[in-house]
This record gives structure tokens, C-alpha cells and sequence, in this order.
């Protein structure tokens, strides 16, 4: 119980037992809670696990992440940074923006589309998760916060702590992008448009029960022909049925 409410007290504990029909007196709860090495209440409501933290504000929270993307230019390679942000309840990503220099003004752009009150992005978020990345300005961040999005930042080198967005950068990189050699700042944005389509309409999840984020309405019946779509000359494909 102590481990689970961070915020219950001996005598809460002592009552929530009561309740299952133990009486024991509260000297008693906290030699049992010593002894395990829990601490009282007002210290543990300062060292709330990661893992309470993410599901006490599951739906509410947000996190985001830079990747970069090499692109072949008429001046050679050219390295391209793509900012995106992913609902952890729903696994839902937004592709914030994609730029060659990123730099304070085009981020502060950026703070004001995702919480724009009618279709920004984290218009319903109250967390999001950012990395030490100084990309994230002092001017972004404060942004975030007067629009009511509380910013989380993780401590250095501590990927770990945000692995729903590592896991989307590896994602569209093994199944996508290191699979193609693009050409253009066009090219890329068409490779990531394309797999962010396949990725919520198509692409079963394993976070998600192994379902679809966001199933097509497809016109097929139970025992229609089976039907193949597929993206980027088929290297995405999905296979649905088709109508009867």
C-alpha cells in the first residue's frame, strides 16, 4: 500500500488494513515500513517512481524526441532534424517540424502550433517528456508552460526514461527511412508523410494489444478477396479485405 500511494500516511495505512480486517497499531506500521526501507510519506511524495508517475498522468502525457535523417542535396549530404512529439496512451505522433538548422525562432514557431486551443497538438496535454537537448530553449519550454503544458525534463543520458519516442525513432528508421536513399528535403518529407499514414492506419502495435491506432473504414467483407495496399514502391504494405 505504501509502495502504491505514495501520499497515504501510517494512520491512512493503519485504516485502509482496518478495512481488511487487520488492527494494528501505527508504531506497527511504521517498524514495517522501516524495516523494508520505505520512507514516511512527505519523503516518498518526493520520490515518486517513474513508472507511478507515467501511469497517474497516462493520458495526459506527451513526449518528444529529435531524430536526424542524411539527404542527398546538390552540395552532397545534407543532415536534416526532424522534431516529433508522441501521445504515450494512444502512441498518436505529430511531426512537429523537419529543418535543416534548427534555431530559437523556428522553435518558438513551434511552441505556438502545438498548443494552439483548437487543433495544437498538446491542446490536451498537461506533461510532456523532453531530454536534456539544448534545442529545447528556455523561450520554448516557457511557451509550453503559460499554454498549461507542464515540461518534465529527464536527467542527462537517460534514454530509457523516454522509450516510446526512442522506440518511434527506431521504428520509422529500421522500416523506413535507413531503407531508402532520399534525395531532397521533398523526398523525406514524403518518405516520414507516408510511413506516418501506414503507421497509424496500418501498422499493428504491440503497445496496443497488437491493434491499429486508427483502422481505415474499409468497404471489404468477411469472405472478400484479400487486398494489398502499399507505400513507397511496397515497401509498406497492408493487406485488408476487399469488398465481396
Amino acid at each position: 500500500m505504501a509502495r502504491e500511494n505514495p501520499g497515504w500516511g501510517y494512520m491512512t495505512i493503519r485504516g485502509a488494513l482496518f478495512n481488511l480486517g487487520y488492527s494494528v497499531a501505527r508504531e506497527t506500521v511504521r517498524n514495517i515500513l522501516k524495516e523494508h526501507g520505505i520512507v514516511p510519506a512527505p519523503e516518498r511524495r518526493k520520490r515518486i517512481p517513474w513508472s507511478t508517475f507515467l501511469k497517474s498522468h497516462w493520458d495526459s502525457m506527451a513526449a518528444a524526441d529529435f531524430f536526424t535523417v542524411e539527404v542527398w542535396s546538390p552540395g552532397g549530404l545534407t543532415r536534416y532534424y526532424v522534431l516529433f512529439f508522441i501521445k504515450l496512451s494512444s502512441r498518436r505522433v505529430h511531426i512537429a517540424g523537419i529543418i535543416e538548422y534548427p534555431h530559437g525562432e523556428w522553435m518558438r514557431q513551434i511552441g505556438r502550433n502545438l498548443t494552439d486551443p483548437f487543433d495544437g497538438f498538446l491542446s490536451d496535454v498537461r506533461y510532456v517528456i523532453l531530454d536534456r537537448d539544448p534545442l529545447y530553449t528556455d523561450a520554448f519550454r516557457n511557451l509550453l508552460k503559460q499554454a498549461g503544458v507542464n515540461v518534465v525534463r529527464l536527467p542527462p543520458r537517460s534514454p530509457n526514461l523516454n522509450a516510446y519516442a526512442e522506440r518511434f525513432v527506431r521504428t520509422i528508421k529500421e522500416c523506413c527511412l535507413d531503407r531508402m536513399i532520399l534525395f531532397g528535403e521533398r523526398s523525406l518529407r514524403n518518405a516520414i508523410r507516408e510511413f506516418l499514414e501506414h503507421y497509424h492506419h496500418e501498422r499493428n502495435h504491440q503497445g496496443l494489444a497488437n491493434r491499429l491506432i486508427d483502422p481505415l473504414a474499409e468497404v471489404g467483407s468477411a469472405d472478400g478477396a484479400v487486398a494489398c495496399r502499399k507505400r513507397l514502391g511496397g515497401m509498406l504494405k497492408y493487406y485488408y479485405r476487399d469488398a465481396a
